[in-house]
């Protein structure tokens, strides 16, 4: 008994230091995220050439200030503003498919910055040598980008609500995939894992399946399921997406992911708030954990006990994402930068 309750108190101990060493880093992070500038000396007008896949947002002048009290920072759609705007962003998408060029006809003001704005892996943005020596600053999920723009984050609590975890049904997991891919990772280990878990505890959704989900009917239908596969469809330098943020974290789902190492996951959320493949030597030693973690309701309950303090927050509104350019232009506008070698930077 005295040997069980050592190994409990050095359990105990061990899960308080990873999570006061996970919340350091992360009040580091938060801060540098949401740090507001020094005044800005005059107004900053942002000329977005060309919304994101063709999804067009009504922009209203002081939207920037009046929704996300960001201020002297204006959006702007119409190109006829070109040379009045300190900074112009291009979303990768439009250009690679040939929707949208580049103004290189037009004379670009000295001082005009412009941005490659892309939140899609390296595969997904095909071949950027022809881009090479054109761009001053990126903005990506990447950590080291310019701008660094993440699918959602974790915040401080405002609230002091009590959250309760939504009841779950037989379903051990399940899995939603859009653009499935049998030759993909995650397709891997899903069909593996099929293989050590009754199928009436496996619940796949989308058009590759014949049972498309509604976005109306997700988070409610993923709720009632034990584990969520936040598996991202590539596996790529700090590329975590929505099936962490919304799928499982906003649905009340334990994130079960396969993306960046740990240790990266481990800058935006508590290490005990998720279960990551690469933590288990074969598919099948990972299906045994799970059916022993539902199996087991205080063990189940621990990975929810972030929300103690924290709130999950989603980007979105790219008028949000844009409007946080504003945040970190003076400070780079200090250096001259040019990204002479753009391919290299986001095949890194």
């Amino acid at each position: 008994m005295k040997h069980n309750h050592a190994l409990c108190c050095l359990f105990a101990f061990l899960l308080l230091y990873n999570f006061l060493t996970w919340s350091k880093s992360m009040l580091f992070l938060t801060h540098t995220a949401t740090s507001q500038p020094k005044s800005l000396e005059h107004n900053l007008t942002i000329l977005l050439w060309h919304w994101p896949f063709g999804v067009h947002y009504r922009l209203q002048r002081g939207i920037c200030m009046s929704q996300y009290k960001i201020p002297k920072c204006f959006l702007e759609d119409n190109r006829s503003l070109f040379s009045q705007a300190d900074v112009v962003v291009f979303h990768h998408h439009e250009l690679w498919t040939g929707y949208s060029e580049l103004p290189l006809h037009l004379s670009r003001p000295p001082k005009q910055k412009w941005i490659w704005l892309s939140l899609e892996p390296p595969i997904n943005n095909r071949d950027l040598r022809n881009y090479s020596s054109i761009f001053n600053w990126t903005m990506s999920y990447r950590r080291d980008a310019d701008i660094f723009m993440p699918y959602g984050e974790l915040i401080a609590k405002s609230t002091n609500t009590t959250y309760v975890i939504p009841s779950k049904s037989d379903c051990l997991v399940c899995w939603v995939v859009s653009k499935y891919k049998s030759n993909q990772s995650r397709s891997l280990v899903f069909h593996q894992l099929k293989k050590h878990i009754p199928s009436r505890r496996i619940e796949v959704y989308g058009q590759w399946t014949n049972r498309p989900l509604s976005n109306k009917k997700l988070l409610s239908t993923i709720s009632q399921c034990y584990f969520y596969l936040a598996f991202e469809n590539s596996i790529s330098t700090d590329y975590i997406t929505e099936k962490l943020w919304r799928n499982s974290f906003q649905a009340g789902s334990v994130p079960v992911v396969l993306g960046p190492p740990r240790n990266v996951y481990e800058l935006y959320i508590p290490p005990g708030s998720f279960i990551h493949v690469n933590d288990f030597s074969s598919v099948k030693e990972l299906a045994a954990f799970l059916n022993q973690v539902a199996a087991d309701r205080k063990r189940y309950e621990s990975y929810f006990k972030w929300h103690l303090h924290y709130d999950v927050r989603m980007y979105t509104d790219w008028r949000e994402r844009l409007c946080h350019i504003c945040l970190h232009h003076e400070q780079l506008s200090e250096h001259k930068k040019v990204y002479n070698d753009l391919y290299s930077w986001v095949n890194r």
